[in-house]
């Protein structure tokens, strides 16, 4: 699987798209959709995933047909197959009550929207977010492989060991 990350919008927010063969896979389409659509290139687009529903992660999300959306409201928290794509939803609320991450065990990745960031974590200070939550989903993502990278809404990518060592929420 290729990784490619487009970084959009006012509050810098990663966009992943990722392909297997000719298929795409479109993580959080926050903003400027030809930035996107420029990485997407002549791929086919056969899912849209949501980790949240924050403006800065939804933003070129009309631009999608809304059969291809995937997100907390349509997806139960178990193993889910879209194409060659194979990946487990995870709960994780606490930045938001809707909050989703999208674990691709075979590749041993993560992508965890506004959860765990390098060296901190989502705010929970927003509309639907709750700290003790947040806690809660700490705890449950650390019970998962330590070496998983983990791919995040914004800023650089990182793994679970590293930020249960040094990430003092963690």
């Amino acid at each position: 699987m290729r990784i490619e990350k487009v970084i959009v919008g006012s509050l810098k927010e990663n966009c992943y798209v990722l392909v297997m063969g000719r298929k795409a896979l479109v993580i959080d389409p926050g903003a400027e959709i030809d930035k996107i659509k420029e990485v997407i290139g002549n791929f086919e687009v056969i899912g849209v995933l949501i980790t949240h529903h924050h403006f800065d992660h939804v933003g070129a999300l009309l631009y999608f047909d809304k059969s291809l959306i995937y997100d907390y409201y349509n997806l139960e928290e178990k193993e889910h197959h879209i194409g060659p794509f194979k990946f487990k939803v995870i709960y994780t609320p606490g930045h938001s009550s809707d909050s989703v991450s999208y674990y691709f065990e075979e590749e041993n990745i993560l992508f965890d929207g506004d959860f765990i960031f390098y060296d901190s974590i989502g705010r929970c200070d927003f509309g639907t977010g709750d700290f003790d939550e947040m806690l809660n989903s700490i705890d449950k993502i650390k019970k998962y492989s330590k070496d998983i990278v983990i791919y995040p809404g914004h800023g650089i990518s990182t793994t679970l060991g590293r930020e249960i060592e040094k990430n003092k929420y963690l």
